[in-house]
């Protein structure tokens, strides 16, 4: 039996998903694969609750028992218990926590992420992470950074390390806003409904702006990039922010809630101006060739795969040398706290795979 300990950085959507979806199929996990998953520590942005395994009552343990902490006391907690296999969940969305990173892998933690953020920092910082993690024999898996539970990243690394050239990637990397312009396009509500109704079923950001203005699938865009030996940063990346001037950062969510209504008339225009069957797609592309990094919106014919997507998928059309004319294409949902935190699962079970071939 190979024993896993889990610290779970961040208890919203996809963290409390995430322990749900552990707990609903720990004991089959133990009794088919001898893999016992514990998760001796939960957080929030805040608080922790230390254990030496939660039970199935975790957010009435948390509300009862959390205390204020600090990664320190992670660590201690973890060496306390006398923990062989340790990782680190990371599924916040924070700016700041990845700052704790090092200090975890030197403690001992594999680090499993659904935050971009560490791999969209400088370039510098991209090649530190990495050397310390070989320096302490430690593993890092982010897949969901682009795709959600989609294997994007996973089939690019195989490609890459297998020989296959990698042409060039064009995809809708964002399932917010596949959702937005699916429906824009094909309906006839105004921009500013369909943006509301996103919004209102959590697939956007809690400030849209954040989708709109291009940065997330900018980031997307740029962590494949650097998995394929890129070196550049993310202000090398073209945005066309789909955000206004006059409703930029300079205005209140508020504010622009209640002047969303400007955007009606920009999008409409957008819409009208394509030729016949047609629909408008944000997109981000990745011209490996030439090492050019662009997102942008534009207008696919529906009869093209870009053009088919339905609903909140995310799509990514792969062109190599083996694929060129006819790309892989890997589709499928985009967002949501289900398929992100199955897809951080999936690292959780890759990581535990590999753990158990070491104690074999």
């Amino acid at each position: 039996m190979t024993t896993i300990h889990l610290a779970i950085f961040g208890i919203g959507n996809v963290g409390s998903t995430l322990i749900n979806q552990i707990q609903n199929i720990k004991s089959k996990l133990l009794t088919e694969q001898g893999l016992d998953i514990q998760i001796p520590v939960i957080t929030n942005s805040t608080l922790a609750f230390f254990s030496n395994d939660i039970s199935g009552q975790w957010e009435v343990d948390f509300e009862n028992f959390s205390e204020p902490y600090n990664v320190e006391d992670i660590i201690r907690h973890f060496k306390a218990i006398n923990v062989e296999n340790a990782i680190a969940i990371d599924v916040t969305a924070s700016q700041s926590f990845i700052a704790h990173y090092e200090t975890l892998i030197e403690n001992g933690f594999h680090i499993i992420s659904a935050n971009k953020v560490a791999n969209t920092l400088s370039f510098n910082y991209y090649k530190k992470l990495r050397k310390l993690l070989d320096e302490n024999n430690k593993t890092f898996l982010y897949e969901t950074n682009v795709g959600a539970g989609l294997p994007i990243i996973e089939t690019i690394k195989n490609l890459h390390q297998s020989g296959e050239k990698v042409e060039k990637i064009k995809g809708v990397f964002s399932g917010s806003l596949s959702y937005i312009f699916n429906q824009f396009s094909e309906g006839s509500l105004p921009f500013d409904q369909v943006l509301n109704d996103a919004v209102s079923q959590g697939l956007t950001e809690p400030d849209p702006r954040e989708d709109l203005s291009g940065k997330d699938v900018a980031r997307k865009l740029l962590i494949l990039a650097r998995e394929l030996g890129s070196d550049a940063e993310l202000n090398d990346v073209k945005i066309e922010s789909l955000v206004p001037k006059q409703l930029n950062g300079a205005t209140t969510l508020q504010e622009f809630k209640q002047r969303s209504h400007e955007l009606n008339s920009i999008f409409e225009a957008n819409k009208s101006q394509q030729k016949e069957a047609s629909v408008l797609r944000y997109v981000g592309q990745l011209d490996v060739l030439n090492n050019v990094l662009e997102v942008k919106l534009i207008s696919e014919p529906k009869a093209s795969p870009l053009g088919q997507l339905k609903g909140s998928d995310a799509i990514f059309e792969i062109y190599t040398e083996s694929y060129n004319s006819q790309p892989l294409v890997i589709q499928g949902a985009g967002a949501g706290a289900q398929v992100t935190a199955r897809g951080v699962f999936g690292d959780i079970l890759r990581l535990s795979n590999t753990l158990i071939k070491k104690n074999a």
